[in-house]
């Protein structure tokens, strides 16, 4: 209950005024509208959502949202949605006034990850990254559907999240299962940005370093940084570094060439799904994908 009310309270805060815009859309479609920012809450989404309402995800795949700069036709759909589901916590920059706007004219905007009891970044703040934690998404399936009967009650919006939220229940213990086979000295982490702190906390890990400092992918490494973490690699043994598939690796390449040794750079799914029908197309299998890759990249 606790969860439920500071979800209920970040939506108060940002849908002012809450009959709205949205109202054009079902009147032009007859079908309720989502907007969703990035791909990997858009999936979830439409596990909630079924055939019921169309989803619109704002970020194509592959894209990094702390970069992403939205159009002029999605900021319009933005304004004229039933309802806008968001991550929050800084990860959209580029949205903020576009939300904070649309909730003035009258949309309901809900922002999920204030309300999944988010940690704190190395450096301060809160981590956005909340979806490499599979059991607070699953908390969220169950938030977005409680705040969709808010928007159109009497539809299968919590039955299809209460399935949702047990497959993901499900691929959390799938995940345990596949990083089993890596010892307590081999659960140390460097990525590329500190992505994975929701990640390590579920699973017995330590982030050791990162190639970008903080949350987001706009920082730049100086070179002191940059030498004092290839010193911490060679110090523990660190036998991968985690990039991303939505950023270049060049800064990650080159500090395995620094480092030397047996060290590899591994790509993993950090903010943004693979194409469509790929292993890392939707959650789930994003989720799936980077524990394997993880756990064959650390497994002596």
């Amino acid at each position: 209950m606790h969860v439920a009310r500071r979800i209920v309270a970040t939506t108060v805060v940002l849908a002012v005024g809450a009959s709205g815009c949205g109202d054009s859309a079902r009147e032009d479609s007859g079908r309720l509208r989502v907007v969703v920012t990035h791909a990997i809450l858009g999936d979830v989404v439409t596990n909630v959502v079924g055939v019921e309402a169309d989803v619109e995800t704002l970020m194509p795949r592959s894209v990094d949202p702390h970069a992403f700069e939205p159009s002029a036709r999605q900021i319009a759909a933005v304004h004229d949605a039933d309802l806008v589901v968001a991550n929050g916590l800084g990860l959209e920059p580029s949205l903020a006034d576009v939300l904070t706007d649309a909730a003035e004219d009258g949309v309901r905007v809900l922002e999920v990850a204030p309300a999944l009891d988010p940690i704190q970044l190395s450096g301060g703040g809160p981590d956005p990254h909340v979806w490499t934690d599979p059991i607070r998404m699953a908390t969220a399936a169950r938030e977005i559907a409680a705040e969709l009967d808010r928007v159109e009650p009497a539809r299968a919006w919590r039955d299809r999240a209460a399935r949702f939220a047990e497959e993901l229940e499900g691929l959390d213990a799938e995940i345990r299962d596949a990083l089993a086979s890596i010892p307590p000295e081999r659960r140390r982490l460097v990525t590329n940005h500190e992505v994975f702190g929701y990640f390590a906390a579920r699973y017995d890990f330590e982030v050791i370093g990162v190639v970008i400092p903080g949350g987001s992918t706009l920082a730049e490494p100086s070179a002191r940084d940059l030498a004092s973490l290839a010193d911490t690699i060679r110090d523990s043994g660190v036998s991968a570094i985690f990039g991303e598939t939505t950023q270049g690796n060049e800064l990650a390449d080159a500090l395995r060439r620094e480092v030397g040794a047996d060290v590899v750079v591994v790509e993993l799914f950090t903010e943004s799904l693979g194409d469509p029908g790929s292993v890392a197309g939707t959650y789930v299998g994003m989720m799936r994908e980077n524990a394997k890759r993880i756990a064959a990249a650390l497994t002596p």
